[in-house]
């Protein structure tokens, strides 16, 4: 296998797919359908997450609060006015910093510190402030200082924000249409227009062609998954493990591009086979709109492990532990489909021999 000509052909691929109706469907009804819903239910333009202090002392978490960009600071003088105020909904998050704050965390002593949260807040942005408030800390302490946060939550819970709801679908559409559909589309056309034989009888071989359009879906999905979750603000406090979960769901989605353009005759039985496998591509984001119906049915769906994730990171701010077992089964899944592919590919060289 030649990079070179991998490279050639991934460039080629890149150059058409712009003029390919499919290629601009896949980016543009994404991040369409985002714009829309967030405009919908408001979150496109949200305020950050507002955050109140009451300080007992004179402690420079204060100051660095005044400066943090990722939240909207509010100053209570005292932790009955701050109960008020996340009582009423003025805050979403608030903390008591009591007197010897700073001394106690700058000399490394254990400290406790009690935090409000408003029952009807956004779970993303407690996520943001409660993470935007522990960095504040260690800048203060200029080390990870023992603070042992006491949550109370003031008012009643409200059910998932359909908002949120909705970020699972938004992402998987993102992931899936531009991965799956601009390898199997390319494949599908290649076929028709029997330039695939053009290409194998030239240095060219069919692992190369198939790791190309592979890399364009890829590409393409990982990159549309970023912008979906940059558009609605959705990084929470680790970009690096929701970005590893859009990686491994972008090779699941190239991967069964790959294999339903290998197998599909035309455009028509291609859109044919997706209408039936979308039910089940899509099945558990649809599953969490609705959170009365019992969720350990999605688990039955391939694509749970990438939103269960996703979920879980952006909205709850869970770290590795909470997605370790996700991440290995969608690990495991992508291997399987690299050797359906592979399975696939070999196919379509004795078809084109």
């Amino acid at each position: 296998m030649s990079a070179r000509r991998v490279a050639i052909l991934l460039q080629r691929e890149l150059l058409q797919g712009p003029k390919s109706f499919i290629f601009l469907w896949a980016i543009a009804l994404p991040v369409l359908m985002s714009l829309v819903l967030t405009l919908v239910f408001g979150t496109l333009f949200s305020d950050r997450p507002r955050v109140g202090i009451a300080d007992e002392g004179s402690s420079g978490l204060v100051g660095l609060a005044r400066e943090s960009q990722a939240i909207d600071l509010r100053e209570y003088g005292s932790a009955a006015d701050l109960e008020h105020a996340v009582r009423i909904g003025a805050v979403d998050y608030g903390i008591v910093l009591t007197e010897g704050f700073d001394a106690l965390v700058t000399t490394g002593q254990p400290v406790e510190v009690t935090a409000y949260i408003w029952g009807e807040s956004l779970a993303k942005q407690r996520v943001i402030a409660q993470a935007t408030m522990m960095d504040l800390v260690r800048e203060l302490s200029g080390r990870e200082a023992p603070v042992e946060i006491t949550i109370n939550t003031i008012g009643e819970e409200t059910s998932v924000p359909w908002s949120d709801r909705l970020l699972p679908l938004m992402v998987l559409m993102a992931v899936f249409i531009g991965g799956m559909f601009l390898p199997a589309t390319s494949l599908v056309t290649e076929k028709q227009h029997r330039t695939l034989e053009a290409l194998t009888v030239t240095p060219t071989t069919m692992p190369e062609v198939f790791l190309a359009k592979g890399l364009v879906g890829f590409i393409i999905s990982l990159a549309m998954g970023l912008i979906i979750l940059a558009m609605n603000r959705a990084f929470g406090s680790q970009p690096g493990l929701l970005a590893l979960m859009l990686a491994l769901g972008a090779i699941m989605a190239a991967g069964l591009g790959l294999i339903l353009g290998s197998f599909a005759r035309d455009m028509s039985s291609m859109f044919a086979v997706f209408k039936v496998g979308g039910i089940l591509l899509f099945a558990p984001a649809f599953l969490y709109l609705f959170p009365e119906i019992p969720q350990w049915i999605a688990q039955v769906f391939p694509t749970y492990y990438l939103v269960e994730p996703v979920v879980r990171i952006s909205q709850e701010g869970a770290g590795w532990s909470a997605v370790a077992v996700h991440v290995f089964v969608l690990m495991a899944i992508d291997v399987l489909l690299v050797a359906l592919v592979a399975l696939a590919m070999k196919r379509m060289m004795r078809l084109t021999s």
